[in-house]
């Protein structure tokens, strides 16, 4: 019974991921497979251009940006920061409100050129959605990950959008992580063949 149970569960998070939707910054359509390739280039340009990737999340998201950070700079050799730091939020919670945690530090460091993985399971998220904001406003490319509704505000605002369309926090945060992990994997096999 467990094990049917296991299994189950597995099958339904391979499908949530595999019946995943993406789009572009138009609101067309784009193949998932497509839109993880597109990623993978655009922060491998990004990285040879001499830009970064920063990755903003909440809870279990702001997880996700600290692990993928790191293996994006560490394996991906992809200069990579999770804005996720104790101290900073606190501050800029306490000063601005935690609506702007995360666009603050864009405002801050941020440049034309970089990307921004915004990574939301509802794709409501205030501070999420200031983010994307603010990202837009510096001129970088914005990636969007989000769950949950179809409708939900996240979806529209980055130039390539993942929509999981699950109620689940397991499954939409597991199936980001799988989503991030296949873009790095992806990369590191353009690297490994030579490609740009």
């Amino acid at each position: 019974m467990a094990s049917d149970s296991f299994g189950h569960y597995v099958a339904k998070l391979v499908s949530v991921v595999e019946s995943g939707h993406a789009s572009d910054r138009a609101g067309a359509d784009v193949a998932i497979g497509d839109a993880v390739e597109r990623m993978g280039r655009l922060m491998h340009a990004a990285h040879q251009a001499g830009h970064r990737v920063f990755f903003v999340g909440n809870g279990g998201s702001a997880g996700i940006c600290s692990h993928m950070a790191t293996d994006y700079s560490k394996n991906g050799g992809i200069r990579s920061l999770a804005l996720n730091d104790g101290s900073v939020l606190t501050c800029l919670g306490n000063d601005y409100g935690y609506e702007h945690v995360f666009s603050k530090q864009l405002e801050w460091h941020a440049e034309a050129g970089d990307i921004v993985v915004t990574i939301s399971s509802s794709g409501r998220s205030q501070n999420i959605l200031n983010a994307a904001n603010m990202a837009r406003e510096k001129g970088c490319t914005v990636f969007t990950l989000s769950g949950f509704k179809p409708d939900n505000p996240l979806r529209s605002l980055g130039d390539i959008n993942i929509y999981l369309a699950n109620l689940e926090y397991g499954f939409v945060e597991v199936g980001h992580l799988a989503v991030l992990h296949a873009v790095l994997d992806i990369h590191l096999g353009w690297q490994k063949a030579g490609a740009a």
